[in-house]
């Protein structure tokens, strides 16, 4: 796993406030959260930016929006919505070079984000 924040949650290194986890797939709670509801999914293949994602990676991309979908599903989170956002390199966003999605929940969501 690479030495990011997120390997070491993976390898149990640090908490984390996990909500899902499978062979492949890691979820747990924002600890800053922009919404009521804020889990990031990743995987647990270290990927630094979505920009780096092979073609052999595509179904473990895939699995991680589904798993992201399902689980806002089980949480009575789908009828309502949901945004599911990932960042890419700095000026996207991202602060943790491992790739993440975010699912954010629980309020009106607007654009731009805020």
């Amino acid at each position: 796993m690479g030495d990011t924040l997120f390997g070491k949650i993976i390898r149990r290194e640090i908490p984390a406030d996990i909500v899902y986890e499978d062979a492949e797939v890691l979820a747990f709670r924002d600890i800053a959260p922009q919404a009521p509801v804020h889990v990031l999914f990743i995987p647990k293949k270290p990927i630094a930016t979505l920009n780096d994602v092979p073609d052999t990676d595509a179904a473990l991309i895939g699995k991680l929006v589904l798993t992201a979908a399902r689980w806002a599903k089980s949480q009575g989170l789908a009828d309502d919505g949901y945004r599911v956002v990932m960042n890419c390199n700095e000026q996207g966003g991202q602060t943790v070079f491992h790739i993440h999605l975010h699912l954010l929940a629980g309020r009106q969501m607007h654009w731009p984000p805020g």
